[in-house]
């Protein structure tokens, strides 16, 4: 019999470290309340992407190899015993290609390359290499919808417009007063479009003016893009992260965005106006059907699945476009709605719903807590309530995505004005839209530093003051850590096929309780979830009489009632399972 996924991410486990990492946390059994016995494998009729849980990993914050203060390749290579001790299965890693960093990473200057302040291509082989030995998927992010300004095609574009490469790029004449062809807005503030007085026309950015978008309807950039996927295909990549994927298409007759009577001060200022003419065109799904071909082809050429994610923030109804005709687009278009949805236990229960409902006939659901560009659910929700979503999150149907820190309950960091370094909070300072505060380094445990750097550099973020306590050596030694709790979850997951792939049910709850089931239609297992999300006790469903706690929160064996901000896992005990701690 091959061994489970647990026991051969143990087996593969690198035993020898570089001089910057921590020791390996304790071993499993001092952490999980239960533990599953070898040999509890996952049904085969499910894709990787589909039963697993996607870490994703923002590089410049992760781990630092070098001493500059930045994080690199070599240092996600080195904590990857991390992750795999985690239970996650696949890391997602924010941009690393080559780029003036104005937008750090995402104003790409060479597609098929690796900053150097991240390292080589023989460092990302060698990170590959490593994750795929413990069992790890690697997700790159894809940028397709911008590139830099110092791009060598861009550079070709704006040298003439007889140039092969102009239309390349979105370019247009100026309006007949001399202004910008319409009133788009970029996402930064300001004009989506910036004069080019070499060439006498205006270029189109959706962000910053050193991100022009490219043109995905001229065939020859089409193909080239296309070409990027296959690159790093052959390099081992088992996915993308597609960004900004809802922007990449543009109306053809550039007609101006329509005012928002919705508008307010406070709001973003792109938001004056109704992007119906700069965001989800119709024929972007054709363009995500061409990533699709080249993502199967690839598959069926080399054998494995990949898997493309795509980052749209849009409505419910039209996400589901996503998805492609005939399933045909993205595996899993992001699902950001927990981000916005209030957090009441009747708003989220009817969030699932509304989303089950819209899923296209066999399309895969997924969520998403936090991210590199949100707040973070300790500081959104409290360090309590954390808790309670990080089990909403690792239970309901669907594949879930962890924002690296939020397995140690990680908080958004204030940054002084002189250290802000996003260039969105730097163009709107005063409506405090900047994204430093989630992406400071991460905290390795109570050292200088919090073990992010040993060098002399200064981390390119400041730390959180938290570092000394909330680190992941000290929750590792805790068994009631965030970070036990964490892993406790993942096993969990990865235990019982009704949490992993299994189907979702919605129970009637107390005030303040959301609670579901989660039934494995294989065997009819079925476990129930029930969440407190209130400060107050209160009933558990009736469902859950009769069975016994798995899993609380609290990480003890569970209590007749639901305590202040407990969520729990209820069911008998599987085959292969021991007892509750």
């Amino acid at each position: 019999m091959a061994p489970s996924p647990v026991a051969a991410r143990v087996a593969n486990r690198k035993e020898s470290r570089s001089w910057f990492e921590p020791p390996l946390p304790a071993p499993m059994e001092h952490w999980r309340p239960w533990r599953p016995r070898v040999g509890l494998a996952m049904p085969d009729e499910h894709a990787w992407w589909q039963r697993g849980v996607v870490y994703q990993v923002y590089p410049r914050s992760f781990q630092d190899s070098n001493g500059d203060g930045v994080g690199d390749l070599p240092g996600v290579l080195s904590r990857l015993d991390h992750l795999a001790a985690l239970g996650v299965d696949a890391v997602w890693i924010s941009p690393i290609y080559p780029s003036p960093m104005a937008d750090f990473g995402y104003d790409v200057s060479d597609y098929t390359g690796i900053a150097p302040v991240f390292g080589s291509l023989e460092d990302f082989d060698r990170l590959v290499a490593a994750a795929h030995a413990r069992g790890l998927r690697v997700i790159l992010d894809y940028v397709p919808n911008h590139s830099s300004d110092r791009h060598p095609w861009f550079i070709e574009s704006r040298s003439s417009p007889a140039n092969p490469k102009r239309d390349w790029y979105v370019w247009r004449d100026p309006a007949p007063d001399g202004g910008p062809p319409n009133n788009w807005l970029s996402e930064f503030g300001g004009p989506a479009w910036t004069f080019d007085a070499t060439t006498g026309q205006y270029y189109y950015h959706a962000y910053l003016p050193e991100q022009p978008d490219l043109n995905w309807r001229n065939p020859e950039l089409r193909a080239a893009m296309l070409d990027v996927l296959r690159f790093w295909f052959d390099r081992g990549v088992d996915g993308f992260r597609v960004d900004a994927i809802h922007h990449l298409i543009e109306d053809a007759a550039f007609r101006d965005n329509p005012p928002n009577p919705d508008w307010k001060p406070g709001m973003s200022p792109a938001r004056r106006l109704i992007r119906a003419h700069t965001m989800d065109q119709p024929e972007v799904h054709d363009e995500i059907a061409d990533m699709r071909r080249v993502s199967d082809t690839h598959a069926d050429a080399h054998g494995g699945e990949r898997v493309l994610i795509g980052e749209a923030y849009l409505p419910i109804d039209r996400l589901m476009a996503y998805y492609g005709a005939d399933l045909s687009g993205f595996q899993l278009p992001f699902n950001f709605h927990l981000l916005s949805t209030p957090w009441r236990a009747r708003e989220i229960g009817a969030l699932v719903e509304r989303y089950e409902a819209a899923l296209p006939p066999g399309a895969w659901p997924n969520w998403v807590l936090g991210n590199h560009d949100r707040s973070r659910v300790a500081s959104r929700l409290g360090p309590a309530q954390a808790r309670v979503a990080a089990m909403l999150l690792l239970t309901l149907r669907g594949t879930p995505t962890i924002y690296q820190g939020e397995e140690i309950g990680m908080m958004d960091v204030p940054i002084p004005p002189e250290r802000v370094q996003d260039p969105w909070e730097r163009n709107v300072p005063s409506l405090g839209f900047g994204r430093d505060p989630v992406r400071t380094p991460m905290q390795w445990d109570a050292g200088p530093n919090a073990g992010f750097t040993r060098g002399a550099a200064e981390p390119w973020l400041p730390l959180a003051p938290d570092h000394g306590a909330v680190n992941v050596a000290a929750q590792a030694a805790d068994p009631r850590s965030m970070l036990s709790l964490h892993r406790a979850l993942l096993a969990l997951r990865r235990a019982e096929p009704a949490l992993s792939v299994g189907s979702y049910i919605p129970i009637e709850g107390a005030e303040d309780v959301l609670a579901y089931e989660r039934r494995d239609t294989a065997t009819g297992r079925r476990l129930l979830v029930a969440l407190n999300l209130g400060g107050q006790e209160r009933e558990l469903p009736d469902a859950a009489s009769g069975r016994r706690t798995l899993l609380s929160t609290y990480m003890d064996n569970g209590a007749p009632r639901l305590r202040p901000d407990e969520g729990v896992v209820v069911g008998e005990p599987a085959a292969g399972l021991s007892s509750p701690a």
